[in-house]
């Protein structure tokens, strides 16, 4: 299967550069994944399109404002420093910029010395780990020093972090966005339990492997970067009875989706756990737990949209991201969203 196989044209202009004033107000493509039926809504109507004793799968982790922009100690020359993944304490895995001068031993000064770092060694794909120095609470002087790490299709700096935060999110650790996730008001979710819908939290701390482009034209030689997980047994229990009932699993967004197949044993069960995942999910994975899926429209030839393609088939997919681009859908991030299931015309 190759990259090709997953690429679609985008105008620019459909690039969302902001979020919306009201989060559910974004546009809803329905996508039927058995016969590519389509339609339009708004996202504040997809409380009419879930069932009692459906289980809704939220992916509860917080971004945290990973972006660190400062100096070289010895040479004064700027450089920008992205947190991936706290490795232990205070040293974290970080993608470096410029990252060829950035060598073992260079240190760096963030806040005007509020925060200090020393480069300790170059890792997979030219990462680098580094030690922070600071005084007080790391959380504290990161959330001072620290900017929201937008994606590079978004091109102006967001002036509230809240924002690009689910308003459930609870458990700092993410370099990006659940995206899908950030459609739900309280008063939405709050209608949708009233409703009898199940709502289960996971938590996937996304880190940017998500979202690195694929460069191999045979997408199996791609390699996905690890992120943790957890599952409470409260969620799990939650997950399983909907399996059991006959009810449907929605992932809301691809990493809650990724979380759960990662989590589940062979039979589709689902258990509390925690561990780190790479799971590549693309057409002819057959699924364990997930019946349907609430996701934003992704990038061309993105490890994203071959998760979505895998769920409803990838002629379907494209075919739908055409429609969206017709209707002038907003792509990407801050952009509208897709809810794939089946026979949504009888769900009322």
């Amino acid at each position: 299967m190759k990259k090709s196989d997953f690429y679609f044209d985008l105008p620019y202009e459909l690039i969302a550069q902001d979020p919306l004033e009201d989060r559910s107000s974004s546009r809803l493509l329905l996508l039927n994944k058995v016969t590519g039926e389509t339609e339009h809504k708004y996202f504040r109507d997809i409380v009419d399109f879930l069932d009692p004793g459906d289980c809704l799968v939220l992916n509860d982790t917080k971004v945290i404002p990973a972006r660190l922009i400062g100096v070289r100690e010895d040479t004064g020359a700027g450089v920008e420093v992205l947190l991936l993944k706290r490795k232990e304490n205070d040293i974290w895995e970080t993608l470096v910029k410029p990252g060829k001068k950035a060598r073992p031993g260079m240190r760096l000064v963030f806040g005007n010395g509020l925060l200090k770092a020393e480069v300790l060694d170059i890792v997979e794909e030219g990462n680098r780990l580094i030690k922070f120095e600071y005084d007080g609470i790391f959380e504290e002087v990161l959330d001072a020093l620290g900017e929201m790490p937008l994606p590079p299709y978004i091109t102006h700096k967001l002036e509230d972090k809240s924002r690009y935060q689910t308003v459930y999110a609870k458990y700092e650790g993410s370099a990006a966005a659940p995206t899908a996730g950030l459609h739900f008001t309280g008063e939405l979710l709050e209608k949708i339990e009233k409703k009898g819908v199940d709502i289960a939290y996971v938590t996937l701390h996304v880190g940017l492997g998500t979202f690195r482009p694929v460069k191999a034209d045979n997408i199996l030689e791609h390699h996905m970067h690890s992120e943790y997980y957890y599952v409470p047994a409260g969620s799990a229990d939650k997950i399983n009875k909907a399996k059991e009932s006959g009810h449907r699993v929605i992932c809301v967004g691809t990493t809650s989706c990724r979380t759960i197949e990662s989590a589940a044993d062979e039979n589709g069960k689902l258990h509390e756990c925690n561990d780190n995942t790479s799971i590549f999910i693309y057409p002819g994975y057959q699924f364990r737990v997930t019946d349907a899926l609430i996701t934003n429209f992704h990038l061309p030839e993105s490890t994203l949209v071959m998760l979505v393609s895998a769920l409803a088939g990838r002629e379907q997919v494209l075919h739908a991201y055409e429609e969206a681009i017709q209707e002038k859908y907003r792509f990407f991030s801050f952009g509208d969203a897709m809810f794939i299931t089946d026979n949504f015309t009888k769900i009322r």
